[in-house]
């Protein structure tokens, strides 16, 4: 996989799934999802202009992709899907909570994570689920993709006004909650309003399962954004998160320093397992 979708130089670089590779014991290859789990997300217009793609080109201001990117797309939402059938962390790129239903955005071509959900719904019986993405950037793909439905709350957590400019505290609905935080947060702040926004809005949701856009491009370190989240802050957000529903899966998104991420991955680990 990690082959496959060369962005060159670029933040989002087969590079990030290498350390992780190198740091992680025991990991488990998955394989690809299906154009029928992906198409549940996206219009079938859409996942052929990524098929078709037939060398380097740039799909939107920040997201390249190359012939291998379809192949590699599918992967990365086989391992999301993977990951809800073993309740366990997928280590996939390219991320995906960017994806819109019919173009790409942000580094990402299909949302993962949305994929997976819809996945469980179909084919695990699961009927709620609960979606809470701690990335730093909003997720609007995810949020476009289940804005109508309401099997499914969205909840994101992120930096803003900031990239991709969505994500506002008046952009809501009843199973969409967007919590939007100053740059500078940090641990305490994300605690604060996990304890009084996330789990009273999740717990009256209450959902059969759980799932984790873990991005960890809100570490003080990282290189894209503003934000103070440390090692242990991401492992708490980890074990609050996975005792919000009784199944919990974890799908990788941001991060971008290659020195933290490995150790920021094995704190969120550690937490998804306390929880």
């Amino acid at each position: 996989m990690q082959r496959l979708h060369p962005t060159g130089p670029h933040p989002e670089s087969a590079e990030r799934l290498r350390v992780l590779l190198e740091s992680v014991e025991g990991w488990q290859e998955s394989g690809p999802a299906s154009e029928q789990d992906v198409a549940r997300c996206h219009d079938p217009a859409y996942i052929e202009r990524i098929r078709e793609i037939a060398g380097p080109t740039w799909l939107d201001p920040d997201t390249v992709a190359s012939e291998t990117s379809y192949e590699g797309a599918l992967l990365s939402a086989g391992a999301a899907i993977e990951a809800v059938r073993r309740e366990g962390f997928a280590l996939n790129r390219p991320p995906g909570h960017h994806a819109l239903p019919a173009r790409s955005m942000g580094f990402c071509l299909f949302g993962n994570v949305a994929i997976a959900a819809r996945y469980a719904q179909a084919e695990l019986g699961v009927e709620r689920v609960a979606i809470v993405d701690w990335d730093v950037h909003h997720g609007n793909g995810t949020q476009a993709i289940f804005w109508d439905d309401q099997s499914v709350l969205f909840v994101s957590l992120h930096q803003w006004p900031f990239y991709p400019g969505s994500g506002g505290p008046d952009e809501q609905n009843e199973t969409t909650l967007n919590v939007p935080l100053p740059a500078g947060s940090g641990d305490a702040d994300y605690a604060a309003v996990f304890s009084t926004v996330v789990e009273p809005a999740v717990g009256r949701f209450d959902p059969d399962l759980v799932l984790v856009s873990a991005g960890f491009d809100a570490h003080q370190d990282d290189p894209l954004a503003m934000m103070e989240v440390t090692e242990d802050g991401f492992r708490e957000l980890a074990r609050r998160s996975a005792a919000l529903a009784p199944r919990a899966a974890a799908v990788l998104e941001g991060g971008y320093n290659l020195e933290t991420l490995p150790r920021l991955v094995h704190a969120a680990v550690e937490g998804f397992s306390a929880g």
